[in-house]
């Protein structure tokens, strides 16, 4: 009997999601390079929101694999508008080949991670329920999901999140068609209406651990 593979739609986009395979990584010469990071992200990737720029310590590799392509590839701060991702997109292009880019985000992974501190008042139980639709992308415990492209989210600061759930209700993300995952993303931001909503979501991704 013939046998025909067949190539799933998860299984393309987990291949997608991946970083790029073959790349040798250098976490010690990940170091240097993210001395240009840590002016802004911390030394630690701790994050700083005098600075604008969230924690990177403790996010899946994958993810900020992901991100660094959206803004050296236009996808994320070209966007009327978006102040703070117009300043990340010149730091994403001067990072180097995928050497150097796998390099940085080996070193990036060998931070210690830790829960950030909660800064957004809001009702977490009223964020428990809508964070049900979050789930499905992002897992139960925020912990992320790649072959849905959902990044994680327990840990993460909340004013960021806040944030970015306004970019995408604004169309300062997820705006270029060739974004799938944020085109994916801007409908469920839409999703929570009210700046009530977001903080009680939010609220409620704050007491994820």
């Amino acid at each position: 009997m013939k046998f025909t593979p067949v190539v799933t739609m998860t299984f393309v986009a987990t291949l997608l999601a991946m970083p790029h395979v073959g790349v040798a990584a250098d976490a010690a010469a990940g170091k240097s390079a993210y001395a240009v990071c840590a002016a802004c992200h911390g030394q630690q990737g701790e994050g700083n929101v005098a600075m604008n720029a969230p924690k990177l310590a403790g996010q899946e590799s994958w993810y900020i694999e992901r991100q660094l392509s959206a803004f050296r590839d236009g996808l994320r701060g070209t966007a009327p508008g978006d102040t703070f991702g117009a300043q990340m997109r010149p730091m994403a292009m001067a990072v180097g080949d995928a050497t150097a880019q796998a390099n940085l985000i080996a070193y990036i992974a060998t931070l210690p991670p830790s829960d950030a501190p909660a800064t957004i008042t809001g009702d977490a139980a009223a964020g428990k329920s809508a964070y049900a639709v979050c789930a499905a992308c992002h897992g139960q415990n925020g912990e992320g999901n790649q072959q849905l492209g959902g990044p994680k989210l327990a840990g993460q600061e909340d004013w960021y999140l806040v944030r970015q759930i306004a970019n995408f209700k604004k169309g300062l993300r997820g705006y270029d068609p060739k974004d799938t995952w944020g085109m994916q993303m801007k409908p469920m931001a839409a999703t929570l209406a009210t700046d009530k909503a977001v903080s009680d979501v939010v609220a409620y991704i704050d007491t994820l651990k």
